[in-house]
């Protein structure tokens, strides 16, 4: 009889959860220019990380040239993985060509969905999940959620939560809050203790180089797009 050896590597599919930069734009001298100035504003933001370049929200028109957005943000210390592709095909001869997981998962399930289950009804699509957060965030950690994300202990400087819908932070917010995160104009931000890094809704941000007004500073509070202005407004207590 033969023994088996222990397998000492496996292939199996996964998910890492970055950050994505769309642009919207094929500018590339007008583009560099509006990233350089979210650099400026929080230099540490975005310094040793990695991120995903995400086309599908780019305009019809001429393609951007994504090696050479990939190699400006390396010379300032991001690396980006690789391509999320939308309509127009990407003009990159190096970065790698990647699904999002959402368009791997529906390609995976579509034709066992379809035999198995009659057509869902418009707006029937089950919400995405939440995720609930019980502990602290220390510096350096990340949490993503693809619905709305609740955290029930404090978020330190240095760390970071990202949601797609809603962020609820029942404690202090002191690190870097990102809501709306593909786009969701209508999500929000909400704290019971405001003094963040930087709080974004959507793309649009705001920085600790900004001072918070004395009557949200520390308090209780909620932050919201107004258009393209972001809005930041104490809870009421009732």
């Amino acid at each position: 009889m033969t023994a088996r050896k222990a397998a000492l590597f496996e292939l199996r599919a996964g998910g890492i959860d970055v950050l994505h930069l769309s642009p919207r734009t094929a500018d590339a001298e007008a583009l560099r220019q509006a990233l350089q100035e979210r650099l400026d504003a929080a230099p540490d933001f975005l310094r040793g990380e990695s991120l995903v370049i995400d086309l599908r929200r780019m305009p019809e028109g001429p393609a951007l040239d994504v090696d050479a957005l990939a190699d400006w943000l390396r010379a300032r210390g991001v690396q980006a993985l690789g391509v999320v592709a939308g309509a127009q095909p990407a003009a990159a001869a190096r970065l790698p060509l990647l699904h999002s997981q959402e368009r791997r998962a529906g390609e995976a399930a579509q034709d066992e969905a379809a035999a198995a289950n009659p057509a869902p009804a418009p707006g029937s699509a089950p919400a995405p999940a939440t995720v609930l957060v019980d502990r602290p965030l220390r510096s350096g950690q990340r949490v993503y959620s693809p619905g709305d994300l609740i955290v029930l202990d404090a978020v330190s400087h240095g760390a970071e939560v990202i949601a797609a819908g809603n962020i609820h932070v029942y404690a202090a917010l002191r690190g870097r809050a990102l809501a709306g995160a593909h786009g969701d104009a209508a999500a929000r931000i909400f704290c019971s203790h405001l003094e963040p890094e930087l709080v974004a809704v959507a793309g649009v941000y705001r920085t600790a180089e900004q001072p918070l007004p004395p009557e949200v500073a520390g308090q209780a509070a909620q932050v919201w797009l107004d258009g393209d202005t972001l809005r930041i407004e104490a809870l009421r207590r009732r």
